[in-house]
């Protein structure tokens, strides 16, 4: 076996040089980039934690209701968010927050116009289909090392982090819920002479709807999976202390910021679910 490692395929080398380059050559676009984010992290935290806690829960609160109609979303949601008030977690849930409704956002901003993308051309697909494997099979730490180098600590690396990760749910549950529209309902719009974007608007987009929250919902839960990973490069919020009670075997501390983490999925998900899927 000797011989196969003296011929070694410099993959590793290859990878640095490219991120030398993008250093090198692109600085003034990732940092550009990173000022952009980094301000739409700070307006989103400037919502958060501007007005009095108990203020935001009642928006979320009234949200719930307003996007569930029933009273056991709102009831979980406002319990929820008061026992991580009462717990002290306030300041790290709403850092949180920010980041997975950031990561949230431009997910869902590229994944379903990719999706949609994706369900027209069958090529399209079957080139985004081993890239998006590679997205969500890599260790996260491998990509955690570019993001850090290009975007530098903090919230930023953090997200894009969360994104690469993310991302693949959106794409592919939009291009399912596209491709799976019945074709009789789109070659009836299209013999009343429907152009295809009020065939996409019309027809596909709706009975595709249900995947699209699907989609939704999953990039939530993705992006609160990568709290405590996102943590280790600088990111604030419910990671920091999980990695703190983790660095000094802190099991009390761990404990309730693990189970604020927990609280706030379990309210983000009954909050956007369809009215399919079971009651809250």
């Amino acid at each position: 076996m000797d011989w196969l490692e003296r011929y070694q395929i410099p993959v590793g080398q290859w990878a640095k040089v490219l991120v030398d380059w993008l250093t090198d050559d692109f600085g003034w676009f990732f940092d550009g980039l990173s000022g952009i984010i980094g301000s739409f992290i700070d307006a989103l935290l400037w919502c958060l934690q501007t007005p009095h806690p108990l203020v935001i829960v009642a928006v979320f609160t009234v949200l719930s209701w307003l996007l569930r109609r029933r009273l056991a979303p709102a009831a979980l949601t406002a319990l929820g968010l008061l026992f991580i008030i009462n717990q002290g977690y306030w300041e790290e849930t709403t850092e949180t927050l920010a980041l997975v409704i950031a990561s949230t956002a431009v997910c869902m901003l590229i994944g379903v116009p990719l999706g949609i993308a994706a369900a027209r051309r069958a090529w399209l697909y079957s080139g985004l289909r081993p890239v998006l494997d590679l997205m969500q099979t890599i260790p996260t730490f491998v990509y955690l090392i570019p993001a850090l180098i290009l975007f530098g600590l903090g919230m930023v690396p953090g997200l894009i982090a969360t994104v690469v990760f993310a991302i693949p749910a959106p794409v592919r549950l939009t291009r399912l819920g596209i491709v799976a529209t019945p074709k009789p309902l789109v070659e009836a719009a299209q013999a009343f002479g429907a152009t295809r974007w009020q065939v996409l608007s019309k027809i596909e987009l709706p009975w595709a709807a249900p995947q699209i929250m699907a989609g939704l919902t999953q990039t939530i839960m993705l992006s609160l999976s990568m709290v405590v990973i996102s943590a280790l490069v600088g990111a604030s919020g419910l990671g920091v202390p999980v990695v703190r009670a983790l660095n000094t075997v802190n099991v009390a501390k761990g404990f309730e910021a693990g189970l604020c983490i927990v609280i706030l999925a379990i309210v983000l998900d009954r909050m956007f679910r369809t009215a399919g899927e079971d009651s809250a």
